[in-house]
């Protein structure tokens, strides 16, 4: 017998509704149990010998090798990381030609600021960061990896700034996608030639997957923001240092960004080598959009995040510490929060 269409009609509504209900817990669990997860990370209290062990690392802008920068700017530099642990600073001296090249006017006063960092802070190096966008194929706009001409000229731009008397060189090319070749051979290439001009070689590193296989869901909508930790550890096995890029998380809450810190502290630490320095990034940024908050991501909750990584994690390993980006967009509530947080050199 046929339902009357007035029965049916309700009958459909209930039906939908369920599904809506359906599909909107089939989201907001996932979301729920992760959020709880990510605040669990976040309690609890820091171990107290999780302090600077004197391997930190500071971005710093393109105008302390263009002329923009003076005596009195290192002077408030000085005065602001002379008694902490920074013994790195990566200034940006490109950005890479999409070829890989690299003008030596792009950091003509280089001699100035190496020799006035020599001076004024001993034992602190100074490290070329280079950097380009990469690119999935030839003549686009940017930097495309798997040309062996364009890795090669990346590998010579190298030896050009150690010859200029950078200590190092800090590697900062985006996005590269989770188990890429190119670049594991790009830094094979990069290792013997920096290390033969006697630096170090450093790289600025995506996020390890917060849930199984995340990058691969991640890569669907376009966004190669992940790596598996398999790869991160590929990665951390090649370079003398690698700082985790552990900002820009989109999440809304203080508690979920240092949370997510103390997770992505742990998942790194269990793949890095203990030869390597290991790094976690602070926002000393605050632009606002849709991947960062900066009512959420706090250098704040980013220290307490990993200090408390590092102590469930490894609490004895020295080669561990903070890297600060960036100079130029930091704010004194920033600096304070590194500097208690993190503690100063005795």
């Amino acid at each position: 017998m046929n339902r009357p269409k007035t029965q049916r009609k309700a009958l459909l509504k209930r039906v939908a509704a369920r599904f809506a209900v359906g599909l909107v817990l089939l989201v907001l669990i996932p979301v729920v149990t992760a959020g709880s997860a990510l605040r669990a990370s976040y309690a609890g209290s820091p171990a107290k010998d999780a302090v600077t062990r004197g391997r930190d690392a500071i971005w710093l802008g393109h105008a302390w090798v263009d002329g923009r920068r003076g005596d009195a700017d290192l002077a408030r530099l000085k005065r602001r990381i002379g008694d902490t642990g920074i013994r790195d600073l990566y200034v940006h001296a490109g950005p890479l030609e999409h070829d890989g090249t690299l003008p030596a006017s792009a950091y003509r006063n280089v001699n100035w600021l190496i020799g006035a960092v020599h001076r004024e802070l001993p034992g602190v190096r100074v490290q070329a960061w280079l950097g380009n966008k990469l690119v999935e194929g030839p003549g686009g706009a940017g930097l495309w990896l798997a040309s062996p001409a364009a890795r090669a000229a990346v590998v010579a731009s190298a030896r050009q700034v150690m010859r200029a008397g950078f200590e190092g060189v800090h590697v900062d090319v985006e996005p590269v996608p989770s188990d890429d070749g190119d670049f594991l051979a790009l830094l094979d290439a990069l290792r013997p030639a920096v290390h033969s001009a006697g630096g170090v070689l450093s790289i600025a590193a995506q996020q390890i997957d917060p849930l199984p296989s995340m990058h691969s869901a991640a890569r669907l909508m376009g966004s190669k923001k992940w790596w598996t930790q398999s790869y991160f550890g590929k990665v951390a096995r090649r370079v003398d240092q690698i700082a985790v890029m552990s900002y820009d998380t989109a999440l809304p809450w203080e508690n979920l960004y240092g949370g997510y810190v103390a997770r992505q502290t742990a998942l790194a630490l269990q793949v890095t080598p203990a030869s390597t320095d290991l790094m976690m990034g602070l926002p000393f940024y605050h632009t606002d959009n849709w991947g960062h908050q900066s009512r959420a991501e706090t250098a704040a909750a980013a220290v307490r995040g990993a200090r408390l990584g590092l102590g469930r994690e490894d609490r004895g390993r020295q080669r561990f510490g903070m890297a600060l980006y960036v100079d130029f967009a930091a704010t004194e509530a920033d600096w304070r929060a590194y500097r208690a947080g993190w503690g100063v050199r005795g």
